[in-house]
């Protein structure tokens, strides 16, 4: 039998180890400082020059000083399958510890839904940190494109271009064809709208389909009388060109139009910014509140407005809750999105 003073000591080294492992343990890292001398990658996923892209170097040109100990922040660009393939890196490859975030396609959320192939992500798991921008999708003719009217698209192959069939050129001619029957034709290989608009002076393509805000640099075509706006596809009138006409007013049923809304719906999205999941909530909370101070900047806003680049603001909460309501869609309405875009399964 050990002696009485031996038994002492060693239960004073058991009740002292705890504490002596804490007293060594490393401090945990403050959410205040852990961005310090850090780098953080923005992955984007269309190519340089694309309306994603400016607007995610925009952003970051005013973000860091929102960012406590205001790291470094890199773009990356991962255009690949129309940016699903940022979509899916961003889910299920990129570190989780809030030094990874990045934007991607609109219509990732629906393309997810309606089962489009290689789409490997949940929208619900994305954590959402804003979006901006708030565009309206149009379509634009060459002068001398035989379509004149969107009257003229059931009755004329009307070509246009893009970077493949999920991408976001394409989709708003691949709804109206199934849901309207109209008469695009797409060609696919374009990368961006950039390449596909240069095809359009070439004579390669008639026109094009994208957001409003992407056809900014096209400006002077516009004015030279050698690009018109052929249609919108919004319900309401775009306030910058308020007599573009709706592409609606040519829905004979209310099927068709409800097809359409939930595909459109996508807009809303803007452009997107997501954590992959996971990424723990004080770092969240940062970025958050980090995208909605620099989109509200003055001088972010008074540049973003010289340039006519739009960078409304869009809180996470409202993506969350269009994430939802996109989810809570009648499975027959999705079945019929389905049978009616067979490319987007």
């Amino acid at each position: 039998m050990k002696p009485p003073v031996f038994r002492l000591a060693a239960r004073l080294a058991i009740a002292l180890c705890p504490l002596l492992a804490s007293a060594l343990a490393p401090a945990p890292v403050r959410a205040d400082d852990f961005y310090k001398n850090k780098q953080i990658r923005l992955i984007v996923g269309f190519p340089a020059g694309n309306d994603y892209d400016l607007g995610a170097r925009f952003l970051v040109k005013y973000l860091p000083k929102y960012i406590p100990g205001q790291p470094t922040i890199i773009v990356q660009n991962l255009p690949q399958a129309a940016s699903i393939a940022a979509a899916n890196y961003l889910y299920a490859q990129a570190p989780r510890d809030g030094t990874v975030f990045g934007t991607f396609s609109r219509n990732v959320v629906n393309e997810a839904l309606t089962g489009q192939p290689n789409v490997e992500v949940d929208p619900h798991k994305f954590i959402w940190l804003g979006a901006t921008s708030v565009p309206a999708r149009v379509c634009v003719r060459w002068f001398n494109a035989p379509v004149k009217t969107p009257a003229d698209l059931f009755t004329q192959e009307f070509i246009v271009g893009a970077a493949g069939a999920g991408s976001s050129l394409a989709i708003l001619p691949t709804v109206l064809n199934h849901v309207l029957g109209t008469k695009f034709r797409i060609v696919e290989g374009y990368q961006g709208l950039g390449d596909a608009m240069l095809a359009v002076e070439r004579g390669e393509l008639q026109g094009a389909c994208a957001s409003y805000g992407q056809f900014r640099v096209n400006e002077q075509l516009f004015h030279d009388g050698k690009l018109t706006y052929l249609l919108r596809a919004e319900e309401s009138p775009i306030p910058q060109i308020p007599d573009v006409p709706s592409i609606f007013d040519y829905a004979k049923t209310e099927e068709q139009r409800q097809l359409m809304r939930f595909v459109f719906s996508s807009t809303v999205f803007g452009r997107p910014y997501v954590f992959p999941p996971d990424v723990p909530k004080d770092r969240v909370d940062i970025l958050r509140k980090a995208i909605a101070d620099a989109a509200h900047d003055p001088d972010l806003i008074a540049e973003a407005a010289s340039i006519k680049l739009d960078m409304s603001y869009t809180a996470p909460e409202q993506l969350e809750q269009l994430v939802a309501s996109l989810y809570a869609t009648p499975p027959a309405v999705i079945a019929t999105v389905k049978a009616l875009l067979p490319n987007e399964k």
